[in-house]
């Protein structure tokens, strides 16, 4: 898999992307991982990427031209299943997006900043837009972090025990139940006896009733979506 990100801000992204499993993944030779600074493809003294909003009104707008060339310079040396527009009125990120994601071979994603992206860019390159949640970043660096990681976990042989992400939480639209390690008893705090007892079973229909029971009362709306 190869993620392409575009921002203004690449420095955001170094520390996420050179470290932990990110790193690792790179590392391994199963995902290929590229920062492209937009004004790189600005032109001016300055390298101007944003501009005034026509109709007026507070903030600046990404310019059309530099973005465009930047991803012209990368849909030119291959093909892309997705062009990825970070943006807080983007359809929310999931679990189900992150396993669709993990198949794909080939990805853009385009950091928002200031008030957003010349629309033009959105009508004629976006394929998908993506929010990871109701509110508002200084830019969207830090997001596209978030979906890259979410992603690149997913990809076979990125975590050792593969089986571990499968059992993460969202993948069945409930909840992780409760995990405990040793020491079995800490100052009277107990495990439950049930993961004491070596009856696999037993642990299994326990650790779902716990899944079942944590989505209700933390994430009823999760129940809702199972139903529809």
């Amino acid at each position: 898999m190869r993620i392409d990100i575009l921002t203004v801000l690449p420095e955001l992204l170094e520390s996420p992307f050179n470290h932990s499993i990110l790193k690792r993944a790179a590392d391994k030779g199963l995902v290929d991982i590229h920062v492209h600074n937009i004004r790189n493809f600005a032109t001016g003294k300055h390298k101007q990427v944003d501009d005034y909003a026509f109709g007026g009104g507070a903030g600046m707008v990404m310019m059309i031209e530099p973005v465009e060339k930047a991803i012209q310079s990368l849909t030119r040396q291959r093909n892309y299943d997705e062009i990825i527009y970070m943006t807080p009125d983007g359809k929310r990120y999931t679990q189900r997006e992150a396993n669709r994601m993990s198949l794909l071979n080939n990805i853009i994603i385009l950091c928002g900043h200031y008030k957003g992206v010349d629309q033009r860019l959105r009508e004629h390159y976006i394929t998908s837009e993506i929010s990871i949640g109701d509110y508002v970043l200084t830019g969207g660096e830090l997001a596209a972090a978030i979906v890259a990681d979410s992603i690149v976990r997913l990809v076979p042989g990125v975590i050792s025990d593969e089986t571990s992400a499968l059992t993460d939480s969202f993948q069945d639209n409930l909840l992780a139940p409760p995990v405990y390690t040793r020491p079995a008893d800490y100052k009277g705090w107990k495990v439950p006896d049930v993961l004491l007892s070596g009856n696999f079973k037993a642990i299994e229909a326990w650790r779902m009733e716990q899944s079942i029971e944590r989505t209700k009362r933390l994430r009823p709306d999760l129940l809702d979506e199972i139903k529809d």
